[in-house]
This record gives C-alpha cells, sequence and structure tokens, in this order.
C-alpha cells in the first residue's frame, strides 16, 4: 500500500485553489474520479492548521494558546482572524473590541508621553486580555 500523504488545498507553484480529481479507496482499490471540492480546511496553511489544532485543544483558551505557541493575545487574534477569513468567514469587529483597542492605544501614549510608569501601564494592559 503506497504511503498517504496530506491533501494540500493551495497550488505550491502559483498559490490558487486545488481541485481533487480522483478519489481511490485503499481497502478495495475502487477509483471515482471528477472534480471535487476540497474541504475548507484544506485551505489553511500547515502553521494555520498546527495553530487550529493547539486553539481546539486548549478548548480556545487565549491565555493557554498564547502559553503553549509562545506568542502574544494581539497575535492569537490576528492568526484566529486569519484562519476565519481563509475559511470563507467575515471577520467583523465588536463594538467592544473597538472600544478595547482604543482604550489600549490611549495607555500606550500616556506611556510615551510619561504619564504612566511602565508597571501602571502594564496592569492597566493586562485588564484587556
Amino acid at each position: 500500500m503506497a504511503e498517504k500523504r496530506k491533501i494540500v488545498g493551495r497550488c505550491p507553484a502559483c498559490g490558487s485553489d486545488l481541485e481533487v480529481t480522483r478519489l481511490q479507496c485503499f481497502n478495495c482499490d475502487t477509483g471515482i474520479e471528477g472534480r471535487f471540492e476540497t474541504c475548507r480546511f484544506c485551505l489553511l496553511s500547515h502553521e494555520q492548521k498546527d495553530f487550529i489544532e493547539t486553539f481546539i485543544r486548549v478548548r480556545g483558551n487565549i491565555k493557554e494558546v498564547e502559553r503553549e505557541l509562545g506568542i502574544s493575545y494581539p497575535t492569537v487574534r490576528s492568526r484566529l482572524d486569519q484562519v476565519i477569513r481563509v475559511l470563507g468567514f467575515d471577520v467583523r469587529e465588536t463594538e467592544e473590541d473597538s472600544k478595547s483597542d482604543e482604550r489600549r492605544r490611549e495607555i500606550l501614549s500616556r506611556l510615551s508621553r510619561g504619564e504612566l510608569k511602565p508597571d501602571e501601564a502594564v496592569r492597566l494592559l493586562k485588564q484587556f486580555k
């Protein structure tokens, strides 16, 4: 029996979506030819699949994703938004997200102007995780 390879969803040469044209049963050797859609998850890059596996394993706990992957909260959010887009969904920023982002920027501005000490800025920023 031939070694099974993982399916890829994008062309390694140009990045376009790939199409499956043949399915083969490894048990009875039946083959089916045609034009088949790949699953949405096949369109994810290897890195995005690893991210989603971690996200699911820790049940969506952002702090655990941060810890396991060694990345920051904004990076977790950014990667999750990328995956959502690749899967064909809209990424909508909620009003709460927008207010939190505005508040973070204000804290960082106050820090850069010397109005806050670094430890106080860190304490305030941790409230948004």
